[in-house]
């Protein structure tokens, strides 16, 4: 086991409340009996100043979406977004002001992002638009130039001084300047590529993703926390279907575009363990216990916060985590910042169990039993497709008894089996089949659904709850059907109701997104690594940070 360590209190922020100025007339007795509790207090305030720390962190968060669902949205209702979605970068959005100390939160809305603000009181949350671009002095080629009497002012001015010569502070400012690149994106033309461009119906809005894809991979640094050893950190399974948790662990390690060794170049930073891991070596089977994996949890979070001073300076804000197994919610569980601050990366993505879209990421389960997807990409043309749809898989959680009750073995264009029979290949069924079934087991992600996009089956989302992977960039509904459980005595007439044409539209689609989900080694640009990189990048973009140091 590791050793204990004691995570650094944060910074205090000063509180109070905002509003109007009161215009207020004053008699000389009431001065005095005023003065009698101002020199009091000021003197406290005085010593409360001189003792408390000098540092004061927050971060702002607010849901920038390229052009997803909101947080509330989940892939039975993704549906409705429609129109409402397509000014999604100019609309107002929420944005959550949260004080790194007291942990209050309120809620305002600005077209873009909300200023950082003074932590001396009083600090007044208000609505406002977004500032002009703020030159960063004697920063990088890319940045705004400034003409020398503005320069001079800038210098002039000690709180800029401060912050812009820090590290954070020149950081804050290029991700600034990513923000805008990505708003203005939508209405100017692509940049070429001859890699890819990204186009189609498939994406929210595919110029804004193309300019936050090319910002990403221009700007975006990760620092992985080398503390910890295998096999419960820096290693992770590569050949099971939690094997995009292992294969995102060691791809993130090996990179030389992303990765970092210096902490005060990144924007995010990587908690290296393996929940996979943690369950196979320190969970006790069938003990019902969780408190070993969280105390390990834990302690890893001890050491990191002792040793570093990222962690406390935005409570986990800029941290991130990835677990494709089904207890990956509850380990997050382990430390109250992890949970509700830091940006968790799930194949588990469960609204009704904490899963918060603005902050978290979807990515999809991937079954690589072999390693790589040698062999499972690709299918015949849809002419070729006699099936309707196609589903088989074991009888566990509360969606698949009730499609087996309604479709096993009912329905000749229906292929719905517990067990396929003898000789039958599950991967040739699927090839063979226009639609692939996938509803949810005791957890809401299905590794079926990248199944059915790597054999070019439209595949048929049956949850409750779930956020499908990389919402963020990907407009589902263009290339997927979305099934209500509710729904599922009706399947067949829901299937057939869909035009030939919508379907080969669909069926199109479904292999140009295929990109997005396909697992290289080493990875390739816009495959499921660095759509998985790119989400965390949003989220990032999302979160705020600043010491008044």
């Amino acid at each position: 086991m590791m050793a204990n360590g004691n995570k650094k209190p944060g910074g205090v922020g000063a509180g109070g409340s905002g509003g109007g100025t009161t215009a207020a007339c004053w008699s000389s007795s009431s001065y005095k009996a005023i003065l009698v509790f101002i020199v009091p207090l000021v003197v406290v305030f005085g010593l409360i100043s001189l003792l408390s720390p000098k540092s004061s962190n927050w971060v702002f968060i607010s849901n920038y979406y390229l052009a997803g669902p909101s947080p509330n949205t989940s892939a039975s209702n993704l549906s409705e977004i429609g129109a409402s979605h397509d000014d999604v970068l100019g609309l107002r959005s929420t944005v959550v002001v949260m004080d790194m100390h007291s942990s209050t939160i309120e809620e305002v809305h600005s077209d873009d992002y909300v200023q950082n603000r003074s932590a001396s009181p009083p600090l007044a949350v208000e609505e406002a638009t977004p500032p002009p671009l703020e030159p960063i002095i004697n920063g990088t080629n890319d940045e705004v130039p400034m003409n020398e009497t503005d320069a001079n002012s800038a210098m002039d001015n000690p709180a800029t001084r401060r912050k812009e010569y820090t590290h954070l502070g020149r950081l804050e400012g290029r991700l600034r300047r990513a923000r805008v690149a990505i708003r203005e994106a939508k209405f100017a033309n692509k940049t070429h590529d001859a890699d890819y461009i990204p186009n189609g119906p498939m994406y929210w809005n595919a110029n804004a993703f193309q300019r936050s894809y090319l910002e990403m991979e221009k700007r975006f640094k990760v620092f992985v926390y080398e503390e910890g050893e295998p096999p419960l950190f820096h290693n992770g399974p590569c050949k099971s279907i939690y094997s995009m948790e292992g294969n995102f662990i060691h791809e993130i390690e090996v990179n030389k575009q992303f990765r970092t060794r210096n902490p005060e170049e990144a924007h995010v930073y990587f908690l290296p363990y393996s929940v996979t891991m943690l369950v196979r070596f320190v969970y006790v089977r069938d003990s019902h216990d969780f408190s070993p994996i969280r105390q390990t949890v834990r302690d890893y979070i001890n050491i990191i916060s002792t040793k570093y001073p990222y962690w406390n300076r935005s409570l986990a804000a800029d941290h991130f985590t990835v677990a494709c197994h089904d207890w990956g919610p509850e380990t997050s569980n382990s430390d109250p910042y992890l949970r509700k601050n830091s940006i968790r990366g799930l194949c588990n993505a469960n609204t009704s169990e904490g899963f918060n879209p603005s902050k978290d990421v979807s990515f999809p389960e991937v079954n690589l039993q072999t390693g790589d997807t040698h062999g499972f990409l690709g299918g015949p043309s849809p002419r070729l497709r006699s099936i309707l749809a196609f589903f088989a898989g074991g009888v566990h959680g509360p969606i698949r008894p009730i499609l087996l009750e309604h479709w096993e073995n009912k329905d000749k264009d229906m292929r719905v089996h517990q067990y396929l029979p003898k000789g039958v290949s599950y991967y040739d069924m699927m090839k063979k089949s226009k639609f692939c079934l996938c509803p949810s087991g005791y957890e809401v992600a299905s590794p079926r659904v990248v199944e059915a996009i790597y054999t070019g089956c439209v595949p048929v989302l049956i949850s409750d709850h779930y956020v499908p992977p990389f919402s963020d960039v990907l407009n589902w509904k263009s290339f997927s059907v979305e099934v209500s459980v509710s729904d599922i005595p009706n399947l067949k007439n829901i299937l057939t109701s869909i035009s030939t044409r919508q379907y080969l539209r669909m069926q199109k689609r479904v292999i140009q997104v295929r990109k997005h989900f396909e697992v290289n080694s080493p990875p390739k640009r816009f495959d499921v690594f660095h759509m998985i990189l790119h989400s965390i990048w949003l989220r990032r973009l999302n979160v705020r940070v600043h010491d008044d140091q």
